[in-house]
């Protein structure tokens, strides 16, 4: 089988030759800002042939905010402070300004958000002030990306959900706090989001329509951050909706959720979503693998569950008695991917990872051939 035949095949849940290999964000195809470090490059010419790209690929839009084109007056201040990289912005909205800040720490390719959009509710109707206009995507980059991928994956898009794309508007612990306290005026906004989403999702797949699109945020949501007849009520519906349409459109689906799932597995699986990730095992997680695999078999592809920090921390021997567990709990039937639950954001790449990432790889092929 090719990669892209052995990914298809446990997406739809089918026994391929052997358990696909994902590095998740890695990989040797068009490589992610990170892994244009040198540094990088021994481990992802060792992939080359031996492990299965989704590549993550999503269309540029003329986004400007709130998934809106509207065009509306923003101030962008960037400074340095010791090692990091610090972006202030100031929104000009119609109910008045609104501020966001971010930094970037050298060497570490991921961005943090230190101030959210909102810091009240009355923020949130400055938001929504700003006048929607849907998105547009260029997707012509997607002919040389699947000219460089060839069978040797798939491509992989990655859009949000309505909840992450309100829940994000605040910080964290605000976020839950008004989703608990004020749930109907938090559900307005998950409803106008999603309107919004939908309407630029469709448009997307008009455009273009990959193999596999990966829905975020729906993990805002589980427990402890939110009872789980919330996340019945502001994840489920809407993500369904966003299923069955990838699905009307040609396109396949993976429900993405890091974190405690155990409680909310069986909604996952009502959503009609094709596959799961990262099904993250305690401490972290709160369901074993096998206990995952039962639960889905016949109706999601389950992806994981190696941790990210094994692979950076652990011994080549930890990683190999890792790797077979999950293919003594998942590997039966099919249906199963063996990936990390994240991918290294440091630079450069570290001889211990490297190391573990190459353990990774042997022992995935070695326990992972179907008869």
């Amino acid at each position: 089988m090719t990669p892209k035949e052995r990914l298809l095949t446990v997406l739809k849940c089918g026994i391929p030759d052997r358990v696909p290999i994902s590095t998740y964000e890695m990989f040797p195809y068009h490589r992610r800002f990170e892994y244009k470090h040198p540094s990088y490059d021994p481990l992802l010419q060792a992939l080359v042939g031996r492990s299965d790209s989704m590549v993550m690929w999503d269309p540029p839009s003329n986004e400007t905010v709130f998934c809106s084109s509207y065009q509306v007056d923003m101030d962008v201040e960037t400074f340095r402070n010791a090692n990091q990289t610090i972006t202030k912005k100031t929104l000009h909205t119609p109910k008045g300004d609104l501020t966001q800040t971010t930094k970037v720490i050298d060497n570490i390719k991921t961005t943090w958000q230190t101030e959210h959009w909102c810091k009240s509710l009355e923020d949130v109707e400055k938001v929504l002030s700003i006048p929607y206009e849907p998105l547009t995507y260029n997707v012509s980059e997607c002919v040389n990306v699947r000219n460089t991928l060839k069978d040797q994956g798939i491509i992989m898009s990655s859009p949000s959900d309505p909840l992450w794309l309100t829940a994000d508007l605040m910080e964290f612990g605000d976020y839950t706090v008004w989703a608990m306290t004020e749930s109907n005026r938090f559900e307005k906004v998950v409803k106008i989001m999603h309107e919004r989403n939908m309407e630029n999702l469709r448009r997307q797949l008009d455009a273009n329509t990959v193999e596999l699109y990966r829905i975020c945020g729906p993990e805002y949501a589980t427990p402890p951050y939110l009872p789980k007849e919330l996340f019945q009520r502001f994840v489920v519906p809407y993500v369904t909706e966003m299923v069955d349409l990838i699905h009307e459109k040609g396109g396949l689906v993976r429900f993405h959720s890091h974190g405690k799932i155990n409680q909310v597995l069986d909604m996952i699986c009502s959503t009609g979503a094709d596959g799961i990730d990262p099904c993250e095992g305690p401490p972290d997680g709160d369901i074993p693998l096998e206990d995952v695999k039962k639960r889905c078999k016949g109706k999601m592809c389950v992806f994981g569950n190696i941790q990210l920090k094994l692979l950076e921390n652990g011994s080549p021997e930890d990683v190999d008695q890792a790797i077979r567990t999950c293919m003594d709990q998942a590997k039966e039937g099919g249906g199963f991917v063996i990936m990390p639950t994240a991918s290294p954001i440091n630079i450069p790449l570290s001889d211990k990872t490297y190391g573990n990432y190459m353990q990774f790889i042997e022992s995935a092929l070695k326990y992972g051939m179907y008869e």
